[in-house]
């Protein structure tokens, strides 16, 4: 066997090199990649712990009501608020994130998600205006999430791993899974230690951020693309490339949303069954279908196409969608809204990828602006079926009905892609 004649670390490629008869032999991929994997798992406690930032307050909201004397009206406002917040610092991400460095920027993340969670159980009592507090400490961990959001998809992209959308989606189901983590181990939490004792169940969910501030300080990270070789933002506004995907996540997010959103509401009012075992077969059923569809393709990826995946889920979602409003019965009607979560999983984290493949050098801003559009279809769906719900008398399947819409559009927009270099 022979035996290398010279030892060198290659700086710009992270990889040993071996020199063999003057030939250039690369160390295993699997060295490389298991210095990345702490990336890898510090990437998907960060989607963990924007679940947490998203669906921990929701579940305090009646206790809101009776501590602080809230108003429905104010308590569906800390929703809208939350994420109008999370849409400005993906505007503002996409202009400073490159220029303070990927590692500061998601370091600053977790103090931000980890403080909001914390001051969420004690800034309303240390203020004469307990709702004050509570959206001082909604801005403060939202700042937090807007810029995870931003940040993990790109870090992830930017590993040097194969089979780069498998990864993407496998990372996004992380969400999914820390959506039904909270729910369940929460519930569990009121049941055992009490519903009045909330306050240490925020500080115990501030765990998982400040422990991830540990993991992501020794992480090794790469960057998408490097500095002066990013698209600028007027750049990407020229290209129509770029607005078909940002048409395609605020798709992404309303086939999303709309079904989850009113999931819980169409099956107490529409469907007539309880609000526990609609809540069990809506929403969690639809979080862990998602999940699983997600996981699914983060495992066998590989082996699938993935614009093929996408067209082939927004087919299932139509269906989803019209099971739900035309089924006979109403266990097949929430079957359709569990079947959608299925269908919308391989969505959002699949024009991700697709995006990095066609715009490889939109560099974190593509990522920023990607993520603000997937916000605005979050917000829109949802709202989309509730205004033309209303206009048909309440009729909330007129609304469902229209919200068929964006999965038609993301059908025509992948297969496009087809035809684009």
């Amino acid at each position: 066997m022979p035996v290398p004649s010279l030892y060198a670390k290659d700086k710009n490629v992270s990889q040993r090199k071996f020199f063999v008869c003057g030939t250039e032999i690369m160390e295993g991929k699997w060295e490389m990649e298991r210095r990345y994997k702490r990336t890898l798992y510090a990437s998907y406690l960060g989607y963990i712990t924007q679940a947490i930032v998203n669906n921990l307050a929701p579940l305090l909201f009646v206790t809101f009501q009776k501590e602080y004397g809230i108003s429905v009206a104010q308590i569906g406002f800390l929703v809208t608020y939350n994420f109008a917040v999370q849409m400005l610092v993906d505007i503002l991400a996409a202009r400073y994130v490159e220029r303070i460095g990927y590692k500061p920027s998601i370091l600053a993340a977790h103090v931000f998600a980890a403080a909001g969670l914390i001051g969420m159980g004690f800034l309303p009592g240390m203020t004469d205006n307990p709702y004050a507090g509570l959206l001082a400490a909604i801005t403060i961990y939202a700042v937090g999430g807007g810029l995870i959001e931003v940040l993990v998809s790109p870090i992830v992209q930017a590993l040097p791993m194969d089979e780069k959308s498998a990864a993407m989606s496998l990372l996004h189901a992380f969400y999914c899974w820390g959506h039904v983590l909270v729910v369940v181990l929460s519930t569990v939490f009121f049941q055992v230690i009490g519903i009045e004792n909330w306050r240490i169940l925020t500080v115990l969910w501030a765990v998982v951020p400040i422990f991830n501030i540990f993991l992501y300080a020794g992480a090794p990270m790469k960057v998408l693309v490097e500095e002066g070789e990013a698209l600028s933002a007027g750049k990407l506004f020229s290209m129509k490339l770029f607005w078909c995907f940002f048409l395609l996540m605020i798709c992404s997010g309303a086939s999303e949303q709309a079904m989850s959103q009113w999931a819980s509401y169409f099956a107490e009012s529409g469907l007539k069954v309880s609000k526990t075992m609609g809540d069990l077969l809506g929403p969690c059923m639809f979080a862990i279908l998602m999940g699983a569809s997600r996981t699914f393709y983060g495992i066998k990826g590989d082996r699938i196409p993935l614009k093929r995946f996408i067209s082939l889920s927004s087919v299932l979602c139509i269906f989803s969608y019209l099971l739900a409003i035309f089924a006979p019965n109403p266990v097949l009607s929430l079957a359709g809204c569990g079947i959608c979560g299925l269908s919308v999983g391989i969505m959002w984290p699949g024009v991700f990828s697709l995006a990095a493949e066609y715009c490889p050098q939109g560099g974190t801003a593509m990522f920023a602006f990607l993520a603000l559009a997937g916000d605005i279809g979050c917000s829109g769906g949802p709202s989309v079926v509730g205004g033309i719900s209303g206009a048909f008398g309440g009729d909330l399947k007129t609304g469902l009905m229209a919200a068929i819409v964006f999965p038609v559009i993301l059908i025509i927009g992948v297969n496009a892609l087809k035809r684009s270099r």
